[in-house]
């Protein structure tokens, strides 16, 4: 039987001929690379922590027991889905071996359409479990893949301009809607341009929200203030631009400064000074500025609600966050990523996801966009009961939280599209040829649909 590159691998263990040989044929007709071992050792032999499969074994055998070979082959990968078949009376024993580490245990005689079916979930999980592995050691080389997560076409686009950007000293104004990661992006900016810990200067990073300063502090916490120029002040204090020079000043909710303080900041840009609340003196800033947005500044500006050349002074360059609605592929590794986080930050293993739960992140509307994921997922980390995702979000629905309307059909067959196609990719190490045999499409539309879902070959390619 040809075996499809693109399936993932199961290991099954039974010393029994007979169920040997059926099971394994089922779950390659199910579209599984499985392989049968009449003993343990040789499946074992194969494990590794890249290794992309799931390992299913059974309980009773007479050189080593399952219980043994889940020993080992957590030792070998600790993340690893171990999946132990087990008779009758050995419910108990099976019960004690997911304490240990086990993935799952179905009992015999089982239906084999239930043995896929935890397959599934399994292989699901080791996926997001290897992606993750490939973003931390990322992190070892300060990529701004693992600062900006995500393979949807928006997020890639969004790390490209920041990086072009981050490398001048241009003013960025970033548009995006609550929860997106504005002050994220800004960082970003900050860290991979010359003035951030990665360029050489090290300045700093300040960032102020200046929707959460009173109006009749606006003045003394951006340009700072000498002794008594107001009661209480009783000695010198820089404000945020000055203190940010040097490096860069991150103004979010520029849309709620008062328009008196616009008008200062405008005139400390123009002429790269400031002056202190109480004090004649110019004091020279250097400075990036960086500002953001949840609204149409140009269209404030016509109002009359914000100065139109502050705005041109703050647009200089743009950069929009794509909402996660947006970029929904994206979805099931954040919220690994976070959950995996959190598991590890609060002493919780990390918990797998079901079938419903990832059918529900995917049909949730997620107005409060990478934040609200951000704490669903340690929601879940946390969770005492057994509901998962979906009993969560239904929960705050029946709470009188808007339900999410359910995606467009469109957006979730381009979603699955990326995704086989990536999926492709990787089995096929980036080989065009291979991914072209194994999809049955001609090269011009495969290149066609690598170009629409932002899919470069190269990100595939075996490494050295």
């Amino acid at each position: 039987m040809k075996t499809d590159p693109l399936a993932t691998p199961v290991l099954f263990i039974d010393d029994e001929l007979a169920m040997r040989v059926s099971v394994t044929q089922w779950l390659q007709l199910a579209g599984f690379a499985a392989q049968g071992f009449e003993t343990p050792q040789p499946a074992l032999d194969l494990l590794s922590p890249d290794f992309p499969g799931v390992l299913v074994t059974d309980v009773r055998m007479p050189r080593m027991d399952g219980m043994a070979v889940l020993e080992r082959a957590l030792e070998r990968d600790a993340d690893l889905p171990v999946i132990l078949v087990t008779g009758h009376g050995d419910v108990a024993l099976a019960v004690e071996a997911m304490r240990r580490g086990a993935y799952d245990f179905i009992e015999k005689p089982f239906e084999p359409d239930h043995l896929v079916t935890v397959l599934r979930r399994a292989a699901e999980k080791r996926r997001l479990v290897l992606e993750n592995r490939g973003l931390r050691r990322l992190a070892g080389s300060g990529g701004i893949e693992t600062r900006l997560i995500g393979t949807s076409p928006g997020i890639a686009e969004l790390r490209r301009d920041l990086l072009d950007l981050a490398a001048t000293s241009a003013s960025v104004l970033i548009h995006g809607e609550t929860g997106t990661g504005k002050e994220l992006v800004a960082r970003c900016l900050h860290d991979f341009g010359a003035r951030g810990s990665r360029g050489g200067e090290k300045g700093a990073f300040v960032a102020v929200n200046c929707g959460a300063i009173p109006d009749s502090m606006a003045e003394s916490e951006l340009f700072g203030h000498e002794p008594g120029a107001f009661t209480g002040a009783t000695q010198r204090r820089a404000g945020k631009l000055e203190h940010s020079s040097g490096g860069t000043l991150f103004l979010d909710e520029i849309e709620s400064m008062p328009m008196a303080i616009q008008v200062k900041l405008l005139r400390a840009l123009q002429e790269r000074t400031i002056e202190r609340l109480g004090s004649n003196k110019q004091v020279p800033v250097d400075l990036r500025l960086v500002a953001a947005t949840k609204i149409d500044l140009l269209d404030l500006s016509e109002e009359g609600r914000f100065r139109a050349d502050l705005y041109y002074r703050l647009n200089v360059a743009e950069l929009h966050i794509p909402p996660l609605r947006a970029r929904v592929e994206d979805i099931p590794l954040l919220f690994d990523y976070f959950a995996a986080d959190f598991a590890a930050r609060h002493g919780r293993e990390s918990r797998p996801l079901e079938p419903a739960d990832l059918d529900a992140l995917l049909a949730h509307d997620w107005l409060g966009n990478v934040r609200e994921l951000r704490n669903l997922a340690e929601r879940h980390v946390l969770s005492v009961g057994r509901s998962g995702v979906a009993g969560l979000l239904r929960r705050r629905t029946l709470g009188g939280e808007a339900a999410s309307p359910p995606r467009a059909l469109a957006d979730q067959v381009d979603a699955f599209e990326k995704r086989a196609i990536e999926q492709a990719l990787e089995r096929c190490k980036g080989d065009i040829k291979s991914v072209m045999d194994l999809l049955d499409i001609p090269r011009r539309t495969l290149n066609e649909k690598m170009a629409r879902h932002g899919l470069d070959r190269t990100r595939f390619l075996p490494r050295g």
